[in-house]
């Protein structure tokens, strides 16, 4: 279900009515989180149309993508939920689903047999495979912006997110030099 457009920018009117109340940093604080909450909103709204193509959610998704990409096409339930900030509960019952429509599967791990690994199966790698190439051709690539724009964009929201407390920052860059190197080297799958 498409949005219908507003009859005005409702970012821009409100942060007006801040300004009128509240100080420039509050008003510029709220228009900065409207403005990303009315994004995602928006953007979630078309990622919710190709997910529903696919039969999936995008937290179904989203598992099965790290899923595909990792060497071993496996991780611990642990680690999705921490990564992907799933809830234990939430992430047994997104792998119970995805177990059940054969997209996935449960193993022991090899080396510890108190920890579960969710494993892809062919068909869930064909699947968040086809997802995927609906979600960069319907919407990642034509979402509006230039690649200067993404870039900056992508910037800002990171400084965001790091002063948030998002991510470790001081880990940050290793891990994901490690992903890349894994990548190039092979051992990650595209």
């Amino acid at each position: 279900m498409a949005f219908e457009p507003a009859p005005f920018d409702v970012v821009e009117a409100s942060r007006r009515v801040w300004l009128e109340r509240w100080n420039d940093e509050a008003a510029s604080g709220m228009a900065v989180f409207t403005a990303i909450l009315r994004s995602q909103q928006l953007l979630s709204n078309e990622i919710a149309t190709v997910m529903r193509q696919h039969d999936l959610t995008f937290a179904r998704y989203e598992v099965l993508s790290w899923l595909a990409i990792d060497p071993e096409s496996s991780q611990t339930l642990s680690w999705i939920s921490k990564t992907l900030r799933i809830p234990p509960a939430t992430v047994t019952n997104l792998i119970d689903r995805l177990q059940d429509d054969k997209l996935v599967r449960r193993v022991q791990h090899p080396d510890d047999a108190r920890t579960t690994l969710a494993v892809i199966t062919p068909r869930g790698k064909r699947l968040a495979d086809a997802a995927t190439q609906d979600l960069n051709t319907t919407v990642y690539e034509r979402i509006g912006l230039t690649d200067r724009q993404r870039d900056e964009l992508i910037g800002l929201l990171a400084e965001l997110r790091a002063n948030g407390n998002e991510f470790e920052i001081d880990r940050s860059q290793r891990v994901i030099d490690d992903l890349e190197s894994r990548h190039a080297h092979g051992e990650l799958k595209p």
